[in-house]
């Protein structure tokens, strides 16, 4: 279906980011695209469960948001697996020019987990870092960053960062890129 058949598509998409802040929007919009990939989640017996995982990014809001959809199993396979970690979910990502930092906002209604984080570069990472009611830290970081592929993962602290486990991991390459902007 065309954007016309749907007009809150057409006025949620933007073709790039908003030209204001266009440098500090690439962030994330390096990853403008859809990616394939594994995801790993770290269960606390040690064990390990693997499926697919696709993840497709995009500029919305008159390029001042990307927001992005995560899915795993990819939905080629989702009727092969059932599990309660599957996800389908999607991330806001905003992008604040008076604090230099993005407010980010993860939605799943599949699993009906919410996050809301702050997101910077640290180094050649991206780290997004939450607290969960319970005083556990969490972070969620993009890592090994290459054009044509990236490293997600999430860890938790309970004792103030000194100490980190890791939950999940994606490891996600390149399907489609989209123009640059």
């Amino acid at each position: 279906m065309a954007f016309e058949q749907i007009p809150m598509l057409g006025v949620l998409y933007s073709e790039g980011p908003a030209h204001d802040r266009s440098e500090q929007m690439m962030l994330y919009g390096q990853f403008i695209g859809s990616w394939d990939g594994c995801r790993v989640v770290h269960l606390p017996n040690g064990e390990k469960l693997e499926s697919s995982c696709e993840v497709h990014f995009g500029w919305v809001l008159e390029g001042r948001a990307v927001q992005d959809v995560w899915i795993s199993p990819s939905r080629k396979d989702m009727n092969n697996i059932k599990s309660s970690y599957n996800f389908y979910g999607s991330t806001m990502r905003i992008y604040d020019p008076g604090n230099d930092f993005w407010h980010i906002i993860w939605i799943d209604p599949v699993t009906q987990a919410y996050k809301r984080m702050t997101g910077r570069q640290i180094g050649r990472d991206i780290v997004q870092e939450y607290s969960a009611e319970d005083g556990t830290q969490g972070q969620w970081c993009f890592i090994e960053i290459t054009e044509k592929s990236f490293h997600w993962l999430s860890r938790e602290s309970k004792d103030g960062g000194n100490t980190w486990s890791t939950k999940t991991e994606m490891f996600l390459q390149r399907k489609i890129s989209a123009k640059k902007a």
